[in-house]
């Protein structure tokens, strides 16, 4: 790559966005910088299943366009962006990290891909993920696995490892992801990157294939919190095409993201979030996290918040029985993967012949497992008692809340494992979101930023701040807080100490 290229990749997208506006760059410099970092290094990462370089440069070229005729242009007008497989795109395809989606070309736009496109936001292609958003690792797409590009030998977390991965290689300033049990923030955590997961119906889900429709959520994610905050404000917002998208304003993220302080809050930590299982260096970085805290002015109050114990089982009780609905569609008939359709088989032989083939192991598993336990006889047993559980969650949320503003924690127990260590061992794999997943069960907001390197493996580890629903700026108004001083300490992890490739 050019020394020029190599300035631009490294730029933030507040600071590209500017130097565009003012004509310092134009859109197309920028595109082909990021186009060029994908063809260096991508081969290697894997974070993108397609590159839509036609597309991309189409769009930058409209935004100089717009830019010489005098039009203003917005916050993010020129910015590339990668974007999960996971939400439809009308010309390009959407496979959701599955063989029975290989090759489908969505006729239309998710709300989310066409409110990046309405603010000029760049699109360079579609990232690399677990199949159907189920994993925490990238390592159960159909396509291969993704590497953090800390180490090429290691996950760069999941299911949206593709977005944080092309974040941490600098092959796109900003990505989207989505977060069903921690699938932006954890693989935040282990990339050095910041992941949020907005309140549940803040972002639409119109055009978002769907895992389990009460828990998943897209949302923003970048190298900065500034710049999470800019994204953030383009893809809320009401959408009458989604019924559970929530009728309020979007909360002033970007306004708080550019006035972080800590000073007289009250910051909750939560004494479920740590013990066995945790890894020292991240425990040790939190607890420095927590310090910093304290400096900056905040008040530390302990919590107790017992049903979050039970949080990991709960959501394996309930996502798997709402991905066995949603995933009831795919049945080789409509669109999609057709196998075993010579004239001989009925449809119900196409069907299951068409999701032999095109479903992985852990869909399949949580496939099985959701319809057992919604199956009569067992519905009560299993997925009653579970949402039964959610309510208490959310029960020890709002008590939490009563207390303190915000709420903090590790964003995963360990840094990026191996890739293949997991790989036989569900259970240590469903372990990975054991912070993360309280939030979704209750519907609040989250966030997880960079608080440093674990000494043991200098790998990242992820701040988590949680939030009350529709409080999502004060996630920003904190993580600002904490990024400048980490900055100012430390300096920034990924901006700073960037993994060659």
């Amino acid at each position: 790559m050019t020394d020029t290229n190599v300035n631009i990749i490294k730029l933030t997208a507040a600071e590209i966005a500017e130097k565009i506006a003012a004509g310092e760059l134009t859109a197309v410099e920028v595109t082909e910088a990021h186009l060029a970092r994908i063809e260096a290094v991508d081969e290697k990462v894997h974070a993108f299943l397609h590159v839509d370089r036609e597309g991309a440069l189409a769009q930058a070229r409209a935004v100089d366009a717009k830019r010489e005729a005098g039009e203003k242009l917005g916050p993010l007008a020129g910015v590339p962006l990668a974007l999960k497989d996971i939400f439809t795109t009308e010309g390009i395809p959407t496979t959701v990290g599955s063989k029975i989606l290989e090759g489908w070309i969505p006729p239309y736009d998710a709300t989310l891909t066409k409110r990046l496109k309405a603010a000029d936001v760049v699109i360079l292609g579609k990232t690399n993920m677990d199949e159907f958003a189920m994993g925490s690792s990238t390592e159960n797409s159909a396509y291969g696995p993704t590497g953090n590009p800390w180490d090429l030998t290691r996950i760069p977390g999941g299911s949206g490892g593709g977005s944080s991965a092309a974040l941490a290689s600098y092959q796109a300033p900003l990505a989207i992801g989505t977060d069903t049990g921690g699938s932006i923030r954890q693989p935040a955590a282990v990339t050095g990157t910041v992941g949020v997961k907005p309140t549940y119906g803040a972002v639409s889900r119109f055009g978002m294939v769907a895992f389990s429709s009460s828990l998943d959520q897209g949302g923003p994610c970048a190298r900065t919190v500034l710049d999470a905050a800019l994204l953030h404000e383009v893809i809320a917002g009401h959408d009458p095409l989604d019924s559970t998208s929530i009728d309020a304003p979007v909360p002033p993220v970007v306004e708080a993201a550019r006035n972080g302080s800590v000073s007289g809050m009250r910051v909750g930590v939560v004494k479920q979030f740590r013990g066995e299982g945790y890894q020292a260096g991240v425990i040790q970085r939190f607890d420095e996290s927590v310090e910093l805290l304290k400096s900056l002015g905040a008040e530390i109050v302990e919590l107790d918040c017992p049903s979050f114990d039970l949080a990991l089982s709960a959501y394996y009780l309930i996502a798997p029985s709402e991905c066995s609905s949603n995933l009831a569609r795919f049945d080789g008939l409509r669109y999609g993967l057709r196998t075993g359709d010579d004239g001989t088989r009925s449809a119900e032989d196409v069907t299951a012949l068409t999701r032999e083939a095109g479903f992985g192991p852990e869909v399949k598993r949580r496939v099985m497992l959701g319809t057992y336990a919604l199956s009569s006889g067992y519905y009560d047993a299993y997925y009653g008692s579970a949402q039964k559980v959610r309510t208490l969650i959310s029960r020890d949320f709002d008590k939490a809340f009563e207390q303190v503003d915000v709420i903090v924690s590790p964003t995963t127990p360990t840094t990026a494992f191996p890739i293949g260590e997991r790989a036989d061992d569900p259970m240590a794999m469903y372990l990975a979101d054991l912070c993360t997943i309280p939030t979704n069960l209750a519907g609040n907001s989250a966030m997880s930023l960079p608080c440093g390197l674990a000494p043991e493996d200098n790998l990242p580890v992820g701040l988590q701040i949680i939030a009350p629903a529709l409080k999502d700026d004060r996630l920003y108004k904190v993580g600002a807080a904490v990024e400048a001083a980490f900055v100012e300490k430390w300096g920034h992890p990924l901006l700073e100490e960037a993994p060659s490739l």
